[in-house]
């Protein structure tokens, strides 16, 4: 019976899905072209002064208000993709903090879904608005692409598909002899990772040989152009460019500069306060560190939107590494304790912060005289690690060298 019940509630969120989706395909028509005036959505400056406020408004976090203003666009503009989109985008920054929490998937994936049907629209019967409508399309399968692969969703084959589908309408941009800040975007992305996945992982390079050959430093020019000078893209492209000047090129300076702008620029943004925070770690700012750090735990402990157990544990981690550093022991020992508190709240138990707050317990409880409890820490962290990590390694020096003490 109650699995009945269930089918019969899949089948009810099942019609009223195609009468929407049949709802958006006959009102999908755009009236501008219908009168040979087009608007190019994408790049009108009237648009986008309409709009500002309400990308201001989903970066910091404030959805309410931006989702108001993109539901007006929608029912303004109900044949163009850029408004599902724009919705769709705003689902992606509620996942951002917390990748691992699957609430927003649903509603992220259908607002994708239907820049996709009102874009292939466009594309398919208004010439005039095909580059436009291959952006979107491309940015679309982008994203659910993103979304796919991400380490708790693993749907390679999915992300594969819809990786294909944004490279296809990504080279129907190209299609124009100068392309747009907007349009550089994708390949800005594409010119990087084409040439950094194989040089990275080289089992993936037979993958590539049917692809166009890109360029690294090309890429990271035209990601530069973006960040600087695009209005819907320009956001997106300076994570992007903060993430590899970080991760990737080793160039902590940009990386920096970028993370202090999206914070002061986004300062209730959880997902830009924290990489700043991780910055100012980096460098060893302690000062700036300290209040930052305790911010985003006392946002937490307020319930602010955003602010959860991922930022808990990057907050804690270095405030423990700060107070260590300063020999302040049992300020050190609360903030590291906290850090493994937060780390197994949200299953990261195989993390760097946690594995090494858990380190660094036992290595404070064995000065402190407490062997006991500095070998269920370190015999915790060779439970949580595989062999050949350094965390593993180096508990298992430490173990020995207690067990000598005895």
């Amino acid at each position: 019976m109650r699995v009945q019940n269930f089918l019969n509630t899949q089948w009810k969120a099942l019609a009223v899905v195609a009468l929407t989706l049949f709802y958006i395909s006959a009102t999908a028509q755009p009236t501008a072209a219908k009168k040979d005036t087009t608007i190019i959505l994408i790049s009108d400056i009237t648009m986008q002064i309409e709009i500002s406020q309400a990308l201001n408004d989903l970066y910091n976090f404030k959805f309410e208000k931006a989702e108001q203003q993109f539901r007006w666009f929608k029912q303004k503009y109900k044949w163009h993709p850029l408004p599902y989109f724009l919705l769709g985008l705003s689902e992606w920054w509620k996942i951002m903090p917390n990748t691992k929490a699957t609430t927003y998937d649903e509603q992220f994936l259908a607002y994708m879904d239907s820049t996709i049907m009102v874009g292939e629209n466009l594309y398919k019967k208004y010439p005039q608005y095909k580059i436009e409508s291959a952006f979107f399309l491309a940015a679309a399968h982008g994203f659910k692409g993103r979304l796919y692969s991400d380490e708790e969703r693993k749907s390679w084959r999915k992300a594969a598909v819809e990786g294909k589908s944004a490279l296809n309408y990504m080279e129907v941009c190209r299609e124009m002899d100068h392309l747009s800040p907007e349009l550089l975007f994708g390949d800005a992305l594409y010119n990087y990772f084409s040439v950094w996945v194989p040089e990275n992982y080289p089992a993936l390079k037979p993958l590539l040989w049917f692809f166009r050959k890109g360029d690294k430093q090309l890429g990271l020019k035209q990601l530069r152009e973006v960040s600087y000078n695009a209005f819907y893209t320009r956001t997106e492209a300076m994570v992007w460019l903060m993430r590899i000047s970080n991760s990737y090129e080793n160039d902590q300076v940009r990386a920096f500069q970028i993370a202090e702008y999206l914070y002061t620029t986004y300062p209730d943004n959880p997902y830009f306060d924290r990489y700043y925070a991780r910055m100012l770690y980096a460098r060893g700012q302690h000062v700036q560190l300290e209040k930052q750090a305790k911010q985003i735990l006392a946002r937490i402990d307020s319930g602010r939107f955003g602010y959860e157990a991922t930022s808990g544990r990057y907050a804690a981690f270095f405030l423990g590494q700060m107070y260590e550093f300063q020999r302040k022991t049992d300020e050190a020992k609360k903030y590291y304790e906290l850090a493994v508190k937060y780390a197994e709240e949200i299953g990261a138990t195989e993390s760097g912060y946690y594995l090494f707050s858990l380190i660094a317990l036992g290595e404070i409880n064995e000065k402190q005289g407490n062997k006991a409890e500095a070998k269920r820490y370190f015999t915790e962290v060779k439970k949580r690690s595989g062999r050949k990590d350094e965390a593993y390694k180096d508990a298992k020096k430490r173990l020995k060298n207690l067990e000598k003490g005895d």
